[in-house]
């Protein structure tokens, strides 16, 4: 956090704050003791995906500034499906599925947000306090207070209802059902902010409002842009349409790193000052370089070391770093099949070999064409003869050189590569 700067205004300086309740209350309350925030996190996946990092992000910076963050996994909302952000209604999940969900999102957000200490977060479950609530007790608990004209003017509700598909009666419910996990968290934990991203907003008010008209203390909603890239689109998918997963089983952390490396120039700085945990005054220095000296791309080297490193520890990004060197030319010496496999997961071009086969010897040329850096064997061989054929990043003279395991650059893989950019990985099995 800069120095001195209340962490509202650090918030915004940052690009974090899109609106919020009542600024002015809220800061002096954030300045005047610690805080209880929470945010939800539905289960429906496994994982999380790299737009979820703004509800993290914005509980982890409030964290650092003193504050204590509250993780409500939805056990019981994500039976239901929150319509915000939606053109369709999505599909239930059952308790198994949802048991499972919110297990594996419990360990994730723990790499994330700091669970020891005085202002270490706490994880709940909402199904917790709606478990065993008859249907008829919350409508005259809750669902009283709420009029059908305030959840129709949210935009969440309205979008939907001008939409072709419509919403339904177990969509609609979502936003009383969120408004009552801030009245209880209020109840149980003296909860008084909630944070998330800006299609939460109408979600976050309702709570504001049915805690008022059940003439409880205030309570506050903060909410963060979306993650939008400079065209307005939303961030999380590769060139391929592949979502970036935070689970390294699903997005190897390889792929996670070189997803950050390639942010365009128009988005790094906006991402840098939302994710990036260095010093507003650091950053401008490092913007300013990389305004000098764009091509060398330091703003996104460091997007990718910070981004990766947050999410998957720093060995996670060496390596990730290794093998990115790899594919610039990079020597192969002290590499691992754990640094490569990462590499071979996402590369385009690679092959799988027979271990008997490779030891039997196999023609590079032939190598080339199964890799699919050579259309034909005599392509192959004209890219040897003119010196464009590389194995292990050192070029190959020999027209006739036939490869074994001997050439294995690691215990499981050779590289293969034609001119500056075009590279295959061999994995031998």
């Amino acid at each position: 956090m800069s120095d001195a700067m209340p962490i509202l205004d650090e918030l915004d300086a940052r690009g974090l704050l899109a609106d919020c309740t009542h600024r002015d209350e809220l800061a002096a309350l954030l300045a005047a003791s610690p805080v209880t925030l929470y945010a939800g996190y539905d289960p429906t996946s496994t994982s999380l995906h790299i737009g979820n990092l703004v509800p993290v992000i914005l509980q982890a910076r409030l964290q650092r500034a003193g504050h204590r963050p509250i993780i409500v996994v939805g056990g019981a909302t994500g039976m239901i499906g929150d319509p915000s952000g939606k053109s369709a209604e999505r599909n239930l999940l059952d308790d198994d599925t949802l048991a499972h969900n919110v297990a594996a999102l419990r360990g994730q957000l723990g790499r994330l947000i700091d669970f020891d200490g005085p202002r270490g977060a706490l994880m709940v479950d909402n199904a917790d306090w709606f478990r065993g609530v008859g249907y008829l007790e919350f409508l005259r608990d809750a669902g009283k207070h709420l009029t059908i004209n305030y959840m129709l003017a949210k935009d969440s509700v309205k979008s939907r209802l001008e939409g072709e598909t419509g919403i339904s009666y177990t969509e609609f419910s979502y936003m009383l059902l969120q408004a009552w996990d801030f009245v209880q968290l209020h109840r149980r934990h003296g909860c008084r902010l909630q944070v998330g991203g800006s299609d939460q907003w109408g979600n976050i008010t309702a709570g504001c409002e049915l805690q008022r008209k059940l003439g409880g203390e205030g309570l506050h909603g903060l909410v963060a842009p979306l993650l939008l890239d400079a065209t307005g689109q939303k961030m999380g998918k590769t060139s391929t349409g592949e979502r970036v997963w935070l689970d390294p089983e699903l997005t190897p952390p390889y792929a996670f790193y070189q997803y950050w490396l390639n942010v365009p120039d128009a988005d790094v700085g906006r991402l840098l000052r939302i994710f990036s945990w260095r010093t507003l005054g650091e950053l401008d220095e490092l913007l300013a370089a990389h305004a000098a000296s764009p091509a060398a791309r330091a703003a996104q080297r460091a997007l990718a070391d910070d981004m990766t490193t947050w999410v998957h520890g720093a060995d996670a990004t060496a390596r990730a770093v290794k093998a990115a060197g790899v594919l610039f030319g990079g020597s192969l010496a002290d590499l691992t099949d754990d640094d490569l496999a990462p590499l071979f997961a996402t590369i385009d071009n690679k092959v799988d070999l027979a271990r008997d086969a490779l030891a039997a010897g196999l023609p590079l040329i032939d190598l080339l064409v199964q890799a699919g850096l050579a259309k034909s064997k005599g392509e192959a061989r004209r890219t040897i003869s003119q010196g464009g054929a590389y194995l292990n990043n050192e070029r190959v003279a020999q027209l006739d050189l036939v490869v074994t395991t001997d050439h294995l650059a690691t215990p499981s893989f050779l590289l293969l590569r034609t001119g500056k950019k075009s590279y295959a990985l061999a994995r031998v099995a």
